[in-house]
């Protein structure tokens, strides 16, 4: 799969630009399709700019390798020599999650993991808990996941719980970079503030 993340992350800047000086995490852009001789919208699509960046990239250059985490993206730029292409998908990362409206995490958000189906293992999550940790630091604990009750409990325990931390500065970081904002949904006083995988 062609990796397109430094280039998405151009074309997000360039409709970041439309608007100088505008709050990027209100951007919203919407295409409507319109006739001559009608003043009616028949259609119309809306998005983010990074997703609208994301569909302008996969059509240009192939897959725009959405699925993939932020960090395993700038891993396959690395790979590639891409140095530029790591870097801005690091920044835009970066800048996507601290721009958030929600931004920074909160006590009481709860964080959901989504996990595809893999080999034989079924798809599952897991759900953790934001809370203060003290000192201007904040915790995440794992409180729940749904593997089936047929995977062994060691295994269970190596396969869940890998992003709660007793202190952090930034408990949303880690998920967000190596998981990828495409599978957390993000919960806060029980509204969900983050969708992942919506665009």
């Amino acid at each position: 799969m062609r990796n397109t993340a430094g280039r998405t992350a151009l074309i997000t800047g360039a409709l970041y630009d439309l608007i100088p000086g505008a709050d990027h995490a209100r951007m919203t852009v919407q295409v409507a399709e319109c006739y001559p001789d009608s003043a009616a919208i028949k259609n119309t699509w809306s998005g983010s700019p990074q997703g609208l960046a994301e569909k302008i990239a996969a059509a240009v250059w192939g897959d725009a390798g959405e699925e993939s985490s932020p960090r395993a993206q700038a891993e396959e730029a690395k790979r590639r020599r891409d140095f530029v292409g790591e870097i801005l998908t690091l920044q835009e990362s970066d800048t996507q999650l601290t721009s958030a409206a929600w931004y920074p995490a909160r006590h009481g958000d709860l964080v959901h993991v989504h996990y595809e189906a893999a080999g034989e293992m079924a798809a599952f999550g897991e759900t953790y808990h934001v809370y203060d940790a003290g000192h201007g630091l904040m915790g995440m604990a794992l409180l729940t996941h749904n593997l089936p009750a047929t995977v062994d409990d060691d295994v269970a325990d190596g396969m869940t719980g890998c992003f709660a931390s007793d202190d952090s500065d930034d408990p949303l970081y880690t998920p967000w970079f190596e998981a990828g904002p495409q599978r957390l949904t993000i919960v806060r006083d029980g509204r969900p503030v983050h969708i992942g995988g919506a665009r």
